[in-house]
């Protein structure tokens, strides 16, 4: 389950005992017991070797080079991730960001990312988060480290509140990247799940420029995003608090055959024609592009006395017949308001579209 960041002091202890002796070999001024130790299994040598290049090459090493450090470490922690010890390259990388190096930002970074490999969360949230706070962006192989930490810690934060907070600072400092719809409307979601209807509406407002803009587990986003602020634009007038008053209003009108009486009935945002082929709500507009009339023609249009069995507290469906056409059976769709930003209309009930056709499902 996603988790909140926890905020306890950073200190070297957290590491655990493996981790304090990593510290300790990088510190040492040779190879000493303790680097043998840590250099086990096949590739022993190399990891010698690759910890030696660090020491060499660190602030107090005999070669100064934060580059070739940067090489060396970056080639020890693949080849320890590669032998799944995610642990030990986290607690090496996270001891080389202790200290003063060009590369330290990355340093943090990676090892964060080595604990979130590990399936260790709680570890690498205070990382990310540390990275961000406190230490300089660094752009390796094109990309922003704190972009990526931002991406991460809002796909892993559990509290709304939270995920406002790395959202909003993605969409406000990197407002060119490529993903930056998608923050939008998962910010907007954030807003939404905190109660915040304003800025929700205003983001969702945001988002609907950004045609073709992929969200992943939002396959519909920008009809939802659509719906919302059509919906909050508009009068609302065509809502009812009962679904029985609404459905004997537009049983009436079928039967004066009057399609004006009827289209006043009908939803003025999100409205939607579909067949049961495809979900009503992805060719949903607000502007249903044929005339009622024109399938009326001033007759009579029939409908069951009773509402479809699957039809239940939060939407219901009636079966209509007579409508000239190829298809002379439309199912209307009748569904109970879900708008917490305008209590007045919360769980009324619209009439918000049709279905052509026999139901299928």
């Amino acid at each position: 389950m996603p988790i909140d960041p926890p905020r306890p002091p950073f200190h070297t202890a957290r590491l655990g005992a493996f981790a304090c002796a990593i510290l300790l070999i990088l510190s040492s001024c040779g190879l000493d017991g303790k680097a043998s130790l840590y250099a086990s299994g096949p590739k022993k040598t190399q990891i010698r070797t690759l910890l030696s290049l660090i020491r060499t090459h660190g602030p107090e090493g005999e070669d100064p080079d934060p580059r070739s450090r940067f090489a060396a470490a970056e080639s020890l922690s693949a080849l320890l991730i590669g032998e799944k010890r995610e642990g030990s390259a986290a607690a090496l990388l996270q001891g080389l960001a202790e200290e003063d190096d060009a590369y330290a930002s990355w340093y943090l970074f990676a090892a964060a990312a080595a604990y979130e490999t590990r399936g260790e969360l709680a570890l690498a949230i205070p990382l990310y988060e540390r990275l961000v706070k406190t230490h300089s962006d660094l752009d390796l192989g094109g990309k922003s480290l704190h972009y990526e930490a931002l991406r991460r810690l809002a796909r892993s934060a559990g509290r709304p509140e939270r995920k406002i907070e790395y959202y909003r600072d993605l969409v406000t400092r990197f407002p060119d990247a490529a993903d930056t719809g998608a923050s939008i409307f998962l910010l907007a979601k954030a807003y939404e799940a905190a109660g915040n209807w304003k800025e929700a509406l205003a983001a969702y407002s945001s988002f609907l420029p950004y045609i073709g803009a992929k969200v992943p587990g939002y396959p519909d986003a920008h009809q939802y995003a659509r719906r919302l602020v059509e919906f909050n634009a508009s009068p609302k007038d065509w809502t009812y608090e009962s679904l029985e008053d609404l459905v004997g209003k537009v049983r009436a009108a079928l039967a004066s055959g009057s399609s004006r009486q009827l289209r006043r009935l009908s939803a003025r945002a999100g409205f939607f024609a579909s067949s049961w082929f495809k979900d009503g709500e992805q060719d949903g507009n607000s502007k249903v592009n044929f005339d009622l009339g024109e399938f009326m023609q001033g007759r009579s249009i029939r409908s069951e006395p009773s509402l479809h069995p699957s039809s239940n507290s939060r939407e219901a469906y009636l079966r209509t017949w007579g409508w000239t056409g190829r298809v002379p059976v439309w199912y209307l769709y009748f569904r109970r308001i879900d708008f917490p930003a305008d209590p007045e209309v919360h769980g009324r009930w619209e009439w918000a579209g049709i279905y052509f056709g026999e139901r299928l499902r």
